[in-house]
This record gives structure tokens, sequence and C-alpha cells, in this order.
């Protein structure tokens, strides 16, 4: 085990975000840790690395172990280039291979007798020059910088000049080299290309160490995790597996609970009914077992109705009127800025109810495409024509369509006046705006907070013709997967640039591949891309799957037996039931009008006759003690099948 976490708990200003989180990572683990934004995935990072105090608990790294973390904003700063930034980890390595030269200048004119102390040293220098994979370090280095997606020509950039995305992937280039025996990212995958965050996953699942990832980024946790620690309501929950193997799991959890919950609302319901029965016989036994049952009802632990899944982020797209059949034309456009052309001759069509997916690597030009649909830019050659009564509705990744200065409800107030207050705030309250929220600026907001705001306008257009740019930027995964089924769910025409392998994955029926100037076209999702990219073709055994189909076949024809089987078998204890509920009310109504019957004037006085109905009531009685144990006995066997 390299690392221990026990029992953390922190609060902020006395609002709990950690309790009582355990967990530990063994050697050469690969762990996510994964929730719902402000669940406290970062708290918890930054109190394993001892950024923040935990209130509660201790972490424990395993002694003469070391570890390396990667925050989600870094700060770096300085004149150095690239190159020699991520140089600058292999320090050791870059003065050992110094003293090395020195030392074969200073062979080549030493005396017989100083040669052989200096060829002493060169030996142990080379020695440990080798053993610190000195011969390798710069193709190492070189090869870290080009997977995170920097070409030659940036080598020689300065540190200062960079973006925070080219920043971040310069400390994540050097936490790489330095190889510690505990790897930390938090979201390592926000500022990397489709083609880097490959690399990433080959070189972490090849890496001989420890890696614990905070990530958005579900085909990489997909990849990459063996076990996920999922954060909820301020818990720590284990699970073993990937992603998929966790949302299975998670789902089938939820499941079961949900069903413990309706299962013990069936038997308190019954158990009500049964207490109420036996109270009607009104008869001392029944009295005292309806009692007897109340007692062990009262007992019983009520289980909590399981939160509804995802029941927090409403969207619901649907468009206003219907376009034509041909959605969008491109013929031959072009586009350059100065001496960089993106791409030349691009030719595509979208059609009605198309979902469509633009992939590439950063910088390629597929924001630039989606800008000139939206004529926002104009191509250098080439037309894009739109088809008829189609209606654009725009997502733009930097959210340039909201406006820094308005608040949120002005934003949707300016944007559709037509709308009432009332709706006004129940919209921004399906995006999880409630209260003063509805008044904060713009320029106030997250990320993710923008992104909901942009899809909250998005939803409101009604458009039947949807442009999106990285929508799912800064979104949790539970938001995520709702913006899937609104997509899936949209009868419209969605054309998108996304990153975000999973969400094309779910969503997109047709990929247009960007690169080298060209776009390539995909029919089919991301695994289809895949396949054909790498030309694998997927390889069907006609005979096994006859098999499986009359396999299953099979087994379908056995399930709707037994089901049958089933049905009857209750039908059957309901009739039962019945006969005996029915018996039961005869036999109380007979011994009721041999009541009525004793006390008549020509009855009472009639010693043989009297004799004769206390006899059939004595008999009833017994019948009925009977009859009552049975009832109950079958009324609980009816609730149990």
């Amino acid at each position: 085990m390299i690392l221990s976490v026990s029992n953390i708990n922190k609060s902020f200003k006395e609002v709990p975000v950690l309790q009582n989180v355990s967990f530990h990572i063994e050697d050469y683990e690969k762990a996510a840790i994964v929730g719902i934004n402000g669940a406290g995935k970062t708290t918890l990072l930054r109190i394993i690395v001892g950024e923040m105090a935990a209130d509660e608990g201790i972490v424990a790294l395993s002694k003469g172990r070391s570890l390396g973390y990667l925050s989600q904003h870094q700060a770096v700063s300085s004149e150095n280039t690239i190159y020699d930034e991520l140089l600058s980890v292999k320090q050791d390595i870059v003065d050992l291979e110094s003293r090395i030269r020195s030392v074969e200048l200073q062979m080549k004119n030493a005396s017989e007798e100083r040669l052989s102390g200096l060829m002493e040293t060169y030996a142990n220098l080379t020695h440990a020059f080798e053993a610190a994979n000195g011969y390798a370090y710069k193709s190492e280095l070189t090869g870290v910088l080009k997977g995170l997606g920097f070409t030659q020509e940036e080598f020689s950039k300065e540190i200062n000049t960079l973006s925070g995305g080219q920043k971040t992937r310069v400390a994540l280039g050097k936490l790489l080299l330095l190889k510690p025996d505990l790897i930390i990212l938090d979201e390592p995958t926000n500022h990397l290309d489709m083609a880097s965050i490959a690399w990433l996953e080959t070189y972490l699942l090849n890496y001989k160490g420890a890696v614990i990832i905070v990530s958005h980024d579900r085909y990489f946790l997909d990849r990459i995790a063996g076990k996920i620690i999922e954060l909820d309501n301020t818990k720590a929950t284990v699970f073993t597996g990937n992603y998929s193997d966790y949302a299975a799991k998670k789902e089938m959890l939820r499941a079961a609970a949900y069903h413990a919950y309706l299962n013990q609302q069936r038997e308190i319901r019954h158990q009500e009914a049964v207490i109420e029965k036996l109270k009607s016989f009104n008869r001392e036994k029944s009295i005292r077992r309806a009692e007897s049952r109340e007692k062990m009802l009262d007992k019983v632990e009520v289980l909590e109705k399981p939160a509804e899944v995802r029941a927090d982020m409403h969207l619901h797209l649907e468009p206003r009127i219907q376009s034509g059949n041909d959605v969008l034309h491109v013929e031959n456009i072009s586009k350059s800025f100065g001496e960089l052309t993106l791409f030349e001759g691009l030719c595509f069509d979208i059609k009605r109810g198309e979902h469509v997916a633009i992939i590439g690597d950063n910088g390629t030009g597929k924001t630039t495409i989606l800008k000139m649909i939206n004529e926002l830019l104009l191509p250098d050659s080439g037309s894009i024509r739109l088809g008829t009564n189609v209606e654009v509705g725009y997502y733009d990744q930097e959210h340039h369509v909201l406006h820094p200065e308005k608040t949120l409800f002005e934003e949707i107030s300016d944007a559709y006046p037509t709308l009432n207050n009332t709706r006004i705030r129940n919209t921004l309250a399906a995006f999880l705006f409630t209260g003063e929220d509805v008044f904060k600026k713009i320029e106030s907001l997250s990320g993710g907070e923008r992104g909901r705001v942009s899809l909250a306008k998005l939803m409101l257009s009604e458009s039947n013709f949807l442009i999106l740019d990285e929508p799912t930027n800064h979104l949790d995964i539970m938001s995520k997967e709702i913006l899937e089924d609104a997509i899936n769910a949209y009868t419209g025409t969605v054309l998108y640039v996304s990153h975000d392998r999973y969400f094309i994955n779910k969503t997109a029926e047709r990929i247009l591949d960007l690169s080298h100037r060209e776009l390539t076209e995909y029919l089919g999702n991301y695994e289809y891309y895949l396949e054909k990219k790498e030309q694998r073709q997927a390889l069907t055994d006609a005979a096994a799957n006859d098999t499986l189909a009359v396999q299953s076949d099979s087994e379908n024809k056995q399930d709707w037996k037994a089901r049958k089987e089933q049905q009857a078998m209750r039908r059957k204890k309901e009739n039962e039931l019945k006969r005996c509920e029915e018996t039961i009310q005869k036999l109380e109504e007979r011994n009721k009008e041999i009541d009525e019957t004793m006390v008549l004037p020509e009855v009472c006085t009639d010693v043989a006759k009297l004799q004769k109905l206390a006899q059939e009531k004595e008999q009833n009685v017994t019948e009925l003690e009977t009859l009552y144990v049975k009832w109950e006995e079958l009324s609980d066997r009816l609730a149990e099948s």
C-alpha cells in the first residue's frame, strides 16, 4: 500500500464537505475520484498532498515514497523555453553528462599516473549515467512534449508567452518526467486534444507507479481506472473496476435500494390491511394477533425513498418548426490565417435529423468551421448554404453569446421578451439557478455555470438546427449525461465539435474527422470511427450468432412458461383466499342468525331446538378458529409471491 486515507472530515463555514472519507491506494494501482461539481474532489486532493489541512483524519504516504500533483490551474512563470523548462527536471542527468564530458577532456592530456584515476572516475560516472537512463533522456523529453501536443517549432517558445492551457500541459510534462511513485492529476485532459489524451492514456497505463485521477472524461476513466472512489453527499464509496463498471454497479445499487423500498412499503400496507381485518373480526384472539402485528410493525426501520436518479438539471430540446430535408450544404470552403492554412476545399452536407460530430486535433480549424456556418467568420473561398426553414441555435464554448454585464434574469428576458417573470424563473430553476442566483451577473459565474445558462438559452430558442462547440466543457458527469439524453431525444439536426469521446460515442451517428486540411467521413459513432481508422474490422461468427439466437429464443420460451406458471399459482392463491373469506363471512352471518333465533319466544322455550342451535354455533366457532388462522397464512403467502 502506497497511500492510506483514514476518516477525513472537512467543513467550510460549518457546512460539511467531507465526512469520514476513507480509502487506500495500492502500489501501481490506477484509481479515479468521481462526483458532481462541488462534491469535494479537489478539496480531497489538496488535503492528500498537504496543501490544505483536514479538520479530522489522517493521510499517510508510505515511507520513502514520492508524490507528484498536477492541479487544475497552473501559475507557471518562467523565462525558460518549453524545452528548457522540461529539461530542468533532468538537471541531475545533465550535470552528470557535463561531468563525463569534462573527464573525457581531462583524459586526453592526462599523465599515465593520473589517467588510471580518471578512467575509474569515468567508469563510475558512465555507469551512473546509464542507470539513470541518460542515453535516452533527450528522446524521452521530446516524446513527452510531442505526446502532449507540442510541435517541434513550439519547443523554443518562452513559458511566459503561453496560454493557461499550454502552461498546464508543460506542468503535466514536468510531472511525468519526474516519475514520482504516486501521481495525482486533477482534470488532466481539460487542455488536451484527442490525440494527446490517447497518448496520455497509454503513458499512464504503462506507468510504473500509482495514479489518482479526478476527471469528467468518462472514456479516459474507462481506459485508465481500476478503482472508482465516489464522493456523494460528503461520503466516499469505493467501487472496483472502471467507470462503466462503476456506473452499472451504481445503477444496480440504486435499483436494489428502490426495489427494497417498494417491497417494504408493500409489506407495510399488507400488514396494516391484515391488522385492520383482524380487528374487524372482533374476537379476543384476533385482536391480540392484530396487536402483535402492530408491535412488530412499530419496530420496522422504515427505509427512506431513494432520490430519483439525475433529478437535478432539466433540459428538453424541441424544435418549434420542422426544417427542409437539406439542412446545410458546404462546398469547397478554405480558410487561412496569414501563412497558416487550416483547410482547403472542404465539402459536406447535413440532412434533417442527423447528429454529426466534427473531431480533430487542436488548431485544425473545427471551431472555425462552426463560426463560418454562423456567419461569425467568412471563408476565404467556397460557399455555405442553409436549407429551407432552418433555424440555428448556437452554443459557443467561450460563451460569447452571453453578455457579461447582464444578470441571469436579464440575459433570458432580453433574449426572449415575451416570457413572463414566472417562466424565466422556472427556466433558470431547471438549470439550478434559484432565489437570488437569478440576479448574479454573467461575469461572476464559473465556466460550468455559464455553460448551464447557454444551455437554457439554447432550450428556449426552439431551434431546429443546433450547432454546439465543445458543449460538455466544464460540465460534471451527471450534467453530461442529461445533455446526452436531451440530444438523443431531440428530433432536429445537430452538428457539434467535441473532444469528449464518451459523449461522441453516445450521441453521434456520423463523424467528420478534420486532419491534414481535409475531412474524412465515418458513418457511425466513436467506436466505429476507431475501428475504421485503425483498420480493425470486426469479425462476426454467424454460427455463434445463430446458436445465441436459438439459445435466447429457448430462454425466452422458458421465461414465458415460468411467468405463466407463476401467474397461475398467484391466481390459485387469490382464489383460495377469496373462498376462505367467503366461508368466514357465511359462518359469521349464520352465527349472527342463530343468536337472533335463540332469543325468539317460540324458540327459547323449546329445549331441543335450543340445544340443536347451540351445537351448530359451537361447530361454526370451531371451524371459524381454523379459518381465521388459515386466512392469515394465505394472506401472508400471497404477499410473498
